[in-house]
């Protein structure tokens, strides 16, 4: 069993930057693909951005493509959504997910193990 949490959310401002980090216990990370999903009020879980087991390749949704990054430390058993340049629509609860296949997906049904989120909220 993997046990995900999330940490370092808050508020920011519009423009702003904000890392939010998700460390694992139970098990090593290695080998395992990573994502980051979001859920904003009233609307559903929503891919962010994935990261294969090697950390070699990464993908992300088009409306944060070039100002969020995702990373891993798997000698940390961390991975991490660097945010940059916020905005207000980038509000939600964020997610990381584990996959036990070490190819990065989109697909949120292919995560085997959630952590349970941590809130985000950009002012504007």
């Amino acid at each position: 069993q993997v046990q995900l949490v999330e940490s370092g959310g808050g508020l920011v401002q519009a423009g702003g930057s904000l890392r939010v980090s998700c460390a694992a216990s139970g098990r090593s990370l290695s080998g395992y693909a990573m994502g980051w999903f979001r859920q904003a009020p009233g609307k559903e879980r929503e891919f962010v951005a994935t990261i294969s087991g090697s950390g070699s390749t990464t993908y992300y949704a088009d409306s944060v493509k070039g100002r969020f990054t995702i990373s891993r430390d798997n000698a940390e058993n961390t991975v991490y959504l660097q945010m940059n340049s916020v905005k207000p629509e980038d509000t939600a609860v964020y997610y990381c997910a584990a996959n036990r296949g070490p190819i990065a997906t989109k697909e949120r049904y292919k995560y085997d193990y959630w952590g349970q989120g941590t809130q985000v909220t950009v002012s504007s």
